[in-house]
């Protein structure tokens, strides 16, 4: 792993990775260069070709916190930014400037990028527009440039969009289409956006991008279960108890909670970055690295999990709870909220892959708001050694990949306390990256993705079928929550959840024992 920027599991040259080791922190060109490097394959990405990234959107949060800081790397790009706002391009540079995160070396390189920078405006809803935009395109050097447009948009304006572009804006070169979640609310909706995008471009030309899938550890899932002999054997049913799949983070809503309210934390967070991770845990071994083995993997696996049923799951909202103001205020209290909203902001669920792999496996989904920490984990706890010979003092072994903060993979075991007794007693085997790997910068989830686009890679983006079979899942569970009303049970900002939700996963077969307690070797 070293210092790589790993995103298809290629490793840098050595000389590269050992001065990357030793020496500063990588500038986020050299991470670039790297990740360009590592993706270029079969000339996926020509350096002398001119390409046109097309910030649709470009005015709102996302445009300017993750995706004009990203695109800033790549050479001979130009980046047209198009919205209904009046915008100049001092003012988009005014705003991205607090994201860029460029270094002082980089000056003659940020200038240089906003120097290739323009902007259009117009309404979503007039094909005018866009043919005034793909005018302007034509102005731009490089006659054949290869066009990639960003739908940084609300999802009710896809279908205009996206038809414009199919109408008035395909470019010479290849064109391509990255479009965010939310992939519509349920089933239905997500199949007539499919069949929508599906009428108007190829698959190959579709990048849905969930950002959880460009995370360091989530790509690492892959090459600790399939590149590690020692995990294939145990990684089954007869060895694993339970799969624990938690999302946290420790702030609520702030103000943009009428936009949550319109989807929830399960469609938020759940139905795609949560169950995406299950699909990498429980997949078999693809073919290949190639984009679509990977994904029919994760096909076959989503086939095998049936609905989930509102018995197998505990939603939560959170109230306000003693401390700084923030914390004093509850969902409810949040002004954009609509008043006696039931939208839960917490869910445990648990679900089970039908399959000689894993049946009788429970897998927990556990996401929230507002909860006592910010944590993205992968827990897999073991069943106990059978044939107990030390008088039940062994606790079940865990193997827990940490995706944030602070990205790890560490094994909860059980070692012979030191001294003169011979006890045993918890420890663990820990590869904590900011440890291990010093100086070393891993690219934004959004830095990797953007530029798997750039090289026609697939791979961790979500295909059609597979969007389907997620929404097959939990779609008729949402229905069922909102025509009963069903009404989340109240937690204090700032705890740990619903208390019903700890029951559930004892429930489901997950121990917590709390004895473990967790000493950084890196600070004795």
């Amino acid at each position: 792993m070293g210092s790589r920027a790993s995103v298809r599991g290629a490793a840098v040259p050595r000389p590269e990775r050992e001065g990357a080791m030793a020496g500063q922190e990588l500038s986020r060109s050299e991470v670039c260069g790297m990740l360009r490097q590592e993706l270029s394959r079969d000339e996926a990405f020509l350096q002398g070709q001119p390409h046109v990234f097309i910030i649709l959107g470009a005015s709102g949060d996302l445009a300017k916190k993750k995706i004009y800081p990203t695109v800033w790397c790549p050479p001979d790009t130009h980046v047209v930014g198009f919205a209904r706002t009046p915008l100049t391009v001092e003012q988009i540079r005014q705003q991205t400037l607090p994201y860029l995160k460029a270094s002082p070396e980089e000056s003659e390189r940020l200038a240089a990028f906003f120097s290739r920078q323009s902007y259009v405006r117009g309404q979503y809803g007039e094909e005018g527009a866009f043919r005034q935009l793909d005018a302007h395109l034509r102005g731009l050097p490089g006659a054949r440039a290869n066009r990639l447009f960003y739908l940084a948009l609300p999802p009710s304006v896809y279908a205009p969009v996206t038809r414009h572009i199919r109408q008035a804006c395909m470019g010479g070169g290849w064109n391509r289409v990255i479009v965010e979640k939310p992939f519509g609310r349920d089933l239905a909706s997500s199949d007539a956006l499919s069949h929508h995008l599906g009428g108007l471009f190829r698959e190959d030309q579709i990048y849905r991008i969930d950002h959880y899938l460009g995370k360091e550890m989530v790509q690492n899932l892959m090459v600790l279960r399939f590149g590690n002999r020692i995990f294939g054997p145990i990684w089954n049913r007869d060895n694993v108890a339970c799969v624990v799949l938690t999302f946290k983070e420790p702030f609520g809503t702030e103000g943009r909670g009428g936009y949550f309210d319109d989807f929830g934390i399960i469609r938020d967070v759940m139905q795609n970055h949560l169950l995406q991770m299950l699909c990498l845990v429980a997949m078999e071994k693809p073919a290949s690295t190639d984009p679509d083995d990977v994904r029919d993997e994760k096909v076959k696996v989503l086939k095998c999990i049936s609905p989930v049923e509102l018995d197998d799951v505990v939603l939560g909202q959170y109230v306000g709870n003693r401390g700084p103001p923030e914390a004093q205020k509850g969902y409810l209290d949040d002004a954009t909220v609509p008043p006696g909203s039931t939208t839960a902001t917490f869910a445990t669920a648990v679900l089970r892959v039908a399959n000689e792999r894993w049946d009788g496996v429970p897998f927990v989904l556990r996401c929230g708001k507002a909860l006592n920490e910010r944590k993205a984990e992968v827990r897999l706890q073991f069943r106990e050694v059978p044939g107990d010979i030390f008088g039940r003092q062994c606790k079940r072994n865990e193997l827990v990949v940490r995706v944030q903060p602070d990205e790890a993979v560490y094994t909860k075991m059980m070692t012979k306390k030191p001294g003169m007794f011979f006890n045993p007693e918890e420890s663990e085997l820990d590869l904590t990256y900011g440890n291990r790997y010093k100086d070393v910068k891993l690219p934004d989830a959004y830095e990797r993705l953007i530029l798997d686009v750039f090289c026609g890679n697939q791979m961790h983006f979500v295909r059609s079928d597979e969007l389907r079979e997620a929404w097959r899942i939990f779609t008729p569970l949402l229905h069922t929550i909102e025509e009963r009303g069903e009404k989340p049970i109240p937690y204090l900002y700032g705890s740990r959840g619903p208390a019903e939700a700890d029951e559930l996963l004892k429930r489901a077969g997950f121990l917590y024992e709390g004895t473990y307690r967790w000493v950084n070797p890196h600070k004795l």
